[in-house]
């Protein structure tokens, strides 16, 4: 072997040990949701044989045989490591905004389930807008009745309730409460009364309706503001509480849209639980799913990577020409390789 050769294995074996070492631990974590413990093994294994096949590959190429079947071969376990690896490098580096689309897909179903629901319900006040100005008109009236300057139905506070009976219709008046005592506590009581007060007359809903709605906007707040601490927490912590979080979420979205639809019934609400995408995350399956699904520049990045840890230094070595072997084999490229044999000149 030329001294050429020499210096040209020594710097593939090296690149070779380099990438399959990180292949084999990749290999290793993306297994462990299939093989769990044994997975170690298996990577090895499966790692060892890359080298082998690199080396026979190596050697053929040197010494101009065919390479064919050792390039099918190495193909073929490549492809097992490459999904290995695939599947680890994604959900390490895509995990915590998967966890985070997520939640806020749970957000936006949450305030749709409120919208819908609210649209369906037996209002006093059937058009939406309207009810919106009154509840605009409301919170007006409460900061004019807590007002420490004014505090009570003053002037002011009589012409907002003015303004809301007309949004009312139907000639409905409210009724002026008073407060239980003149401090800001007996006000912020009064405000709250008032408030009740109103809205019974613009809902006007059966106890059940009522109590449904109040719940959902319950839960839509708590979550909403839940949600929204959550996201803005470190990757780490994100990636640690996210999916308990989106358990729970789940859950009591889950059980309203269902009390929802026995409420409502069918002919006015259709529901459909729904379950945690973010369960599957560290399976094959949601790892290439989701790249499909969401496929830009860093799935593309990382898709170029893991085919560079595992077919790189295969492309690399069958690349790489080689100087000639005392007068043996075709030496070069297997792209530059030229048929050799006699030439039959017909008569």
């Amino acid at each position: 072997m030329s001294k050429n050769n020499t210096i040209t294995d020594l710097f593939l074996a090296i690149l070779a040990i380099m990438l399959i070492g990180v292949s084999f631990y990749q290999t290793w974590l993306g297994l462990q949701q299939i093989f769990g413990g044994s997975s170690l093994i298996i990577s090895m294994v499966l790692s060892l044989l890359l080298l082998f096949l690199l080396w026979q590959l190596r050697s053929a190429k040197v010494n101009g045989t065919a390479t064919a079947g050792l390039k099918g071969i190495y193909i073929f376990i490549a492809s097992f490591c490459f999904i290995a690896n695939f599947n680890a490098l994604y959900t390490r580096f895509m995990r915590t905004d998967i966890y985070k689309s997520e939640l806020r897909d749970i957000k936006e179903k949450l305030n749709d389930l409120e919208n819908e629901v609210d649209s369906k319900l037996s209002y006093q006040v059937p058009d939406s807008k309207t009810r919106q100005s009154i509840k605009s008109e409301i919170g007006k009236l409460k900061l004019q009745i807590q007002d420490p300057a004014n505090p009570g139905l003053d002037i002011e506070s009589k012409k907002i309730i003015s303004s809301i009976e007309k949004l009312i219709g139907d000639g409905k008046k409210i009724t002026p409460l008073t407060p239980v005592t003149k401090d800001p506590a007996g006000y912020e009581d009064l405000a709250n009364r008032m408030e009740e007060q109103i809205n019974q007359m613009v809902q006007n809903l059966p106890a059940e309706q009522t109590t449904l709605i109040a719940d959902i906007n319950s839960a839509n707040v708590k979550w909403n503001n839940e949600i929204q601490k959550l996201l803005l927490l470190d990757q780490k912590d994100i990636d640690d509480m996210a999916q308990g979080q989106i358990d729970r979420v789940l859950s009591e979205y889950n059980k309203l849209g269902n009390r929802a639809h026995l409420i409502l019934g069918d002919d006015k609400l259709k529901f459909e639980p729904i379950q945690s995408k973010t369960q599957e995350v560290g399976k094959i399956g949601f790892a290439f799913n989701h790249a499909l699904n969401n496929f830009g520049m860093y799935q593309f990045v990382v898709l170029m990577g893991c085919i560079l840890l595992d077919f790189g230094i295969m492309i690399i070595i069958l690349l790489v020409p080689t100087a000639q072997n005392n007068g043996k084999g075709n030496g070069g490229s297997v792209f530059n390789q030229k048929r050799k044999g006699k030439t039959i000149i017909p008569n």
